[in-house]
């Protein structure tokens, strides 16, 4: 067993892990995509953090690991390639290209794409990228992604007070004057936490219906 184990690895010649190499290779990609996306936005300091900071040392992160998965595709015998499933992959992907486009204005070319803000981008991205699984259910992801968003709402543009979109452009003119930042900022976080509850409820009170009218059938 051992002969076989030891002429399978010497088969694969330079590469000794190709899963690892596909891998690593991916997320060096993705890595450099980090910083090419948030190469506009300024990183700031520590004490004072700028919204290009967290994206851009997460790329740094997800570099590191991905050269490390490279490098022991070369010295660690691995598992070779199976067969690709490519919907998650290729899904996940379309929900990070979509956040990239609505959260802020897009350019390409002459084509110019009003920012939406994280309102908008963050529920967009979540729902995109939920059906990477085939066994995904629109419902549960909007629920999922209203809760999320109200939530990153908070985190991010209330208590950390990064400078992230947080609304359409043409909102932000609309009510600039009328009410503060942060409270309109609660206000909508609110709005959304409210709605994922009622379609937490809703679906929970269809879920329990069947079985309601299953007991009164059995009892009469």
């Amino acid at each position: 067993m051992s002969e076989l184990n030891h002429g399978r690895a010497s088969g694969r010649g330079l590469v000794r892990g190709p899963q690892s190499l596909v891998a690593g290779i991916g997320l060096v990609a993705l890595a450099l995509f980090g910083f090419w996306a948030s190469g506009d936005l300024p990183q700031g300091t520590l004490r004072a953090m700028g919204p290009g900071l967290m994206p851009r040392w997460l790329s740094v992160g997800v570099g590191i690991c991905g050269l490390g998965l490279v490098l022991a595709a070369f010295l660690k015998d691995g598992e070779p390639l199976a067969r690709a499933a490519w919907r998650g992959p290729v899904v996940v992907t379309l929900a990070i290209f979509a956040f990239a486009v609505t959260i802020r204005p897009f350019t390409f070319g002459s084509v110019t794409m009003p920012g939406l803000g994280l309102i908008v981008a963050g529920p967009l991205a979540v729902i995109v990228g939920g059906f990477a699984t085939p066994e995904a259910r629109l419902r549960e992801l909007v629920i999922l992604a209203l809760f999320l968003t109200a939530g990153c709402m908070l985190l991010f543009g209330d208590l950390l007070n990064l400078p992230i979109p947080i609304f359409p452009v043409a909102v932000v003119d609309a009510l600039s004057g009328t009410l503060s930042t942060r409270t309109l900022l609660r206000l909508a976080a609110g709005l959304l936490a409210v709605g994922g509850l009622a379609l937490l409820f809703l679906e929970r009170a269809q879920r329990r219906q069947p079985v309601d009218v299953a007991h009164h059938s059995m009892t009469t």
